[in-house]
């Protein structure tokens, strides 16, 4: 794992990191890897304060070191659809009761935007859209 390398400076361990995270994607078989690939890029697009890493495995967007969201691929968990899920760490709260984990089986327009609402809400003022 690229966190553990000594002598790296931190941005060679965050593109090895980064490096790691993608040859993860290219892996997973379709269609995980082509919704995988177009969220990480909407991630990274929208908001580039976020850190790509691996957690537990998955594809996850870190920020200042905590796990923000996270990918869960069908094929892995055997379900019907992809899993965009975040951590108590995003901002999503709406009275007592809300949603954390969505459904995803593609990343059309629509979904783009939804999810671009979701990391603004989550990051509160941390969103800098690229």
């Amino acid at each position: 794992m690229a966190r553990e390398k000594p002598g790296l400076t931190p941005e060679e361990r965050a593109a090895l990191t980064e490096a790691e995270v993608l040859r993860t994607l290219e892996a997973f078989p379709e269609p995980d890897r082509t919704l995988a690939l177009r969220l990480h890029a909407l991630i990274q697009r929208c908001a580039p304060g976020l850190s790509p890493r691996l957690w537990y495995g998955m594809p996850a967007y870190a920020w200042k070191g905590k796990v923000l969201c996270f990918f869960q691929p069908a094929h892995k968990f055997k379900t019907r659809y992809a899993t965009l899920g975040f951590t108590d760490l995003a901002q999503l709260d709406e009275g007592t009761f809300w949603p954390v984990a969505f459904a995803a089986k593609a990343l059309g327009q629509e979904e783009e935007e939804k999810v671009r609402q979701l990391l603004r809400k989550a990051l509160g003022e941390g969103l800098e859209e690229a």
